[in-house]
């Protein structure tokens, strides 16, 4: 199993982007909005789950080890392919599809396409215990991937270690449960007017 990439992209396109990892390039689907923080000629480093089936072998790749789990779980319900349940995770942000989960919300669920009205009530009969189980965004745990991969992401950015390290904290101070690309942007402004 591969379950992360770390190298330079390639390129990146519409649905996948090209990270080269030791001389090899590994296409990686991914989201919208994972796609997005990518950079041509910049180093990357994804989550990733690769899905073997019969006639392919195809690498997904996520932002953070969080959405990864809930792209896992969202493919032992019945009906729920990787296609779809990485269609899932582009409208809903982890927090969000959790939270719609967690409270059955059929409204919030079916704003994906390919979910109808059936899918939903299958995914929250099937998901509402098991999101629960996965770490929360405000656990001690999920902190720690937060802080470690902003950190990271200040550092490569050219922020010495000690003001990034700093400025990360007190942002994760001010509020726990936030996600890996809000605690980024309020550390960038906060760094921005030093």
């Amino acid at each position: 199993m591969i379950s992360s990439l770390r190298g330079q992209v390639q390129s990146v396109g519409l649905d996948h982007a090209v990270v080269e990892v030791g001389g090899v390039g590994f296409a990686v689907q991914a989201t919208p909005s994972t796609l997005a923080s990518l950079r041509r000629g910049e180093e990357a480093h994804l989550a990733t789950t690769l899905v073997v089936r019969e006639d392919s072998l195809t690498l997904f790749g996520f932002g953070d080890v969080e959405a990864r789990e809930l792209f896992g779980l969202l493919q032992t319900v019945s009906g729920i392919g990787p296609r779809l349940a990485l269609a899932t995770l582009a409208v809903l942000e982890p927090d969000k599809l959790r939270h719609a989960l967690a409270e059955g919300n059929i409204t919030v669920l079916t704003q994906v396409p390919g979910i109808g009205k059936k899918g939903a009530e299958r995914l929250i009969i099937e998901l509402r215990d098991k999101v629960g189980a996965l770490p929360a965004a405000h656990s001690p745990v999920a902190n720690g991937v937060v802080r470690e991969h902003v950190v990271e992401a200040l550092l490569g950015l050219g922020f010495p270690a000690k003001s990034a390290e700093s400025t990360v904290d007190s942002v994760l101070a001010d509020n726990p449960e936030q996600s890996t690309s809000a605690v980024l942007r309020r550390a960038l402004a906060t760094l921005g007017r030093k």
